[in-house]
């Protein structure tokens, strides 16, 4: 039980994404969030890591429902997993550039700090359109001058059978790995900041 003082100093790291990150039909305590929130904990790192993320979410509805969601958590650091559903959707590239740029602005405005996730969808799209999503994150986090998990599927993409029936959402057991790409960014940064 941590005294009250202690309590009061804990800052909020909050996840903020889409399906990939909500845990989609998986059990309660097995997506990647509530892994890398274990970590935090079993490395007595004085944060609480919140997941206000949602199945189905856009970027538009992001920028809808973030300042709600800043309000009401205050967190210090907001980790930004928005995208393959306006990208699934065909959606312009411009405007999915645009709404993560206005996220993380709106995440400096709260006196946060923005971590950008990429993502990738699959070539069947079009292979042009897909590489243009793909490189955006890149451009976008160089841009903004933001930390910037490069892919969030890194080393689980490539291999079908670590993904549920639809080809989208991992599976449990592969749930750690994707914890691990986003830790190897935000870990040192929790790290650093908690004092």
């Amino acid at each position: 039980m941590l005294a009250p003082a202690a309590l009061a100093a804990q800052r909020t790291l909050l996840v903020f994404g889409d399906s990939l990150s909500a845990g989609y039909n998986l059990a309660p305590g097995e997506g990647w969030v509530d892994v890398m929130a274990k970590r935090v904990k079993g490395d007595k790192l004085n944060w609480q890591v919140v997941n206000a993320s949602i199945s189905g979410e856009t970027t538009d509805g992001g920028v809808r429902r973030l300042p709600e969601d800043l309000k009401r958590h205050k967190p210090d650091m907001v980790v930004i997993e928005l995208g393959c559903n306006d990208a699934l959707r065909g959606q312009p590239l411009a405007k999915i550039r645009s709404n993560l740029e206005q996220l993380i602005r709106l995440v400096r405005q709260a006196r946060a700090e923005p971590v950008l996730v990429g993502l990738m969808i699959p070539p069947n799209y079009g292979i042009e359109y897909a590489a243009g999503f793909q490189q955006l994150y890149a451009d976008v986090a160089r841009k903004e001058k933001v930390a910037f998990v490069p892919f969030l599927l890194a080393g689980i993409a490539e291999n079908p059978e670590l993904f549920q029936a639809d080809q989208l959402h991992p599976v449990a057991k592969a749930e750690p790995a994707v914890a691990d790409n986003v830790w190897a960014v935000i870990g040192p940064l929790l790290k650093r900041k908690q004092t």
